[in-house]
């Protein structure tokens, strides 16, 4: 493997982030370049300068191997999260190493959790640059760079294959050049709409802009400490639970819906799984907390169990309410839709409900395989008939899942959380949804933990992102062959 042309890649990757940093100083300058402005300066004067190095001293090549490829994805997320870490320990405040490392892990990997006690004490060329990297990772640190940075050749088609599973890929009948380019106009389209939906409902520019880009990234931060909530507005619920729908949905899907092509969200079966997930799970939980007379009416509690579980399935973790103080059968299902969570080929994270729809088949298969052992079963996801050794994958990565899960759960016990923060905690960042439940509750913050369980729980958020195997194989890359 040459170990200097991946370094260029990742060079390159450096300098596109560094972008996104000139362009929050760029904030901080027109706000009356407050605070942040010169630690932002920095930040992108000393990325750019890391990231052009390679590419100075490093001979430009036409193609990559499968296996640079992998370690040029890998290595840029990674590469990603620590130098996400310079405007956040230049400027200082509450951001100590551990504390910026999460906070940088948590915005790429578009997690959405939090270790600041006090988000609005943040000068806003700051809470950009933090949007701003939610916003990079929601369609992925590699994507957006095969886009925007110069042309790199046939390496296009090995980087991008590597950054979209296989899963992804399913409802794409393009090539991989076109998938990049749909896979950001839908995003920025997205973006851009609901930025000025959320204007016209009543948000100043900024916060927006912000929330928009928050919310197609499915990411959850926000620039307020009580998160949507600050807001208590029926119609920008409604925005945003509509763009976490979308944004949960796969980009494909949209764009083929919007085209007018058959292989639509209206003809797809996981879509169908999808919202009926979220329309059944939000009615029960609706019924309990009117029940419980949270709330005065049934049109109120509807209104926040959608909202919140439209927020938890799709990953995205904005709030509305406590729902530490939720009735037990609501939280149970705010935890169920935690680990499922949207589809493949959207910004979500989580298992996936491709794989849950997938998982089903096959133990409905496998029950009437035993009442008729000579049929010959096939299962069909969309229409098209699936691989046995592809199931066999879905069922390893759904073990993987859960065995990450019950690890993080027993770690964070060790440090001395109870077992409700350690529990949903584990789930939430291995899903990178944001919010759990107890101690890390969606009113609450990370900030308590202890600084070891902060670094295991970086790790659990690149672990969901890079969905467990992508980011596993790196340690065993030298037995590829």
């Amino acid at each position: 493997m040459r170990v200097d042309v991946v370094m260029r890649y990742v060079g390159m990757v450096m300098l596109f982030i560094a972008g996104f940093m000139l362009l929050s100083a760029g904030i901080s300058w027109l706000g009356g370049m407050d605070s942040s402005f010169y630690a932002l300066l920095l930040a992108a004067l000393l990325t750019a300068l890391l990231g052009a190095f390679p590419l100075i001293f490093v001979e430009k090549k036409e193609q990559l191997t499968n296996k640079e490829g992998f370690c040029v994805v890998v290595a840029s997320w990674l590469v990603a999260c620590v130098v996400g870490t310079f405007p956040y320990l230049i400027w200082g405040g509450e951001f100590s190493l551990v504390n910026a490392l999460f906070e940088s892990v948590s915005g790429f990997t578009t997690t959405g959790a939090t270790v600041l006690t006090d988000i609005e004490v943040l000068p806003r060329g700051m809470q950009f640059w933090r949007i701003s990297t939610t916003w990079i990772g929601g369609m992925g640190v590699v994507m957006f760079a095969l886009v925007i940075l110069p042309s790199i050749g046939r390496s296009k088609m090995t980087l991008s294959n590597v950054e979209l599973s296989t899963l992804a890929k399913d409802n794409y009948r393009y090539r991989t050049q076109i998938i990049v380019r749909i896979l950001l106009v839908v995003y920025v389209g997205l973006t851009v709409l609901s930025s000025l939906s959320l204007r016209l409902a009543g948000m100043d520019w900024f916060d927006a802009v912000c929330h928009g880009m928050s919310a197609c990234a499915t990411s959850g931060f926000s620039t307020r400490n009580a998160s949507i909530a600050y807001y208590n507005s029926p119609s920008i619920d409604a925005i945003l639970v509509l763009v976490m729908t979308l944004a949960g949905i796969h980009f494909g899907l949209i764009y083929a819906t919007v085209t007018g092509k058959r292989n639509n969200i209206f003809r797809s079966e996981v879509t169908r799984w999808y919202v009926g997930l979220l329309l059944a799970g939000a009615a029960v939980i609706a019924v309990t907390l009117y029940a419980a007379g949270l709330y005065p009416t049934f049109g109120t509690s509807l209104r926040y169990a959608l909202f919140q579980f439209v927020s938890l399935v799709s990953t995205t973790g904005f709030a509305t309410a406590d729902t530490n103080l939720w009735p037990p059968l609501a939280v149970v299902l705010l935890i169920a839709g935690s680990i499922v969570c949207a589809s493949a080929g959207s910004t979500s994270g989580g298992i996936k409900i491709n794989r849950l729809v997938l998982a089903v088949k096959m133990m409905r298969a496998r029950l009437r395989q035993q009442q008729h052992p000579n049929a010959v079963l096939r299962i069909r996801l969309d229409g098209v008939v699936q691989e046995t050794e592809f199931l066999h994958t879905v069922m390893t990565f759904i073990v993987a899942y859960f065995m990450l899960i019950a690890a993080g759960t027993v770690f964070a016990a060790l440090c001395g959380t109870d077992l409700t923060t350690a529990f949903t905690g584990s789930v939430a960042m291995l899903g990178n949804v944001g919010p759990g439940f107890g101690q890390v509750g969606s009113m609450n913050t990370y900030a308590e933990l202890p600084a070891a369980l902060k670094l295991f729980d970086s790790f659990l958020m690149l672990f969901g992102r890079l969905e467990i195997f992508g980011l596993i194989q790196l340690f065993f890359i030298k037995w590829w062959r």
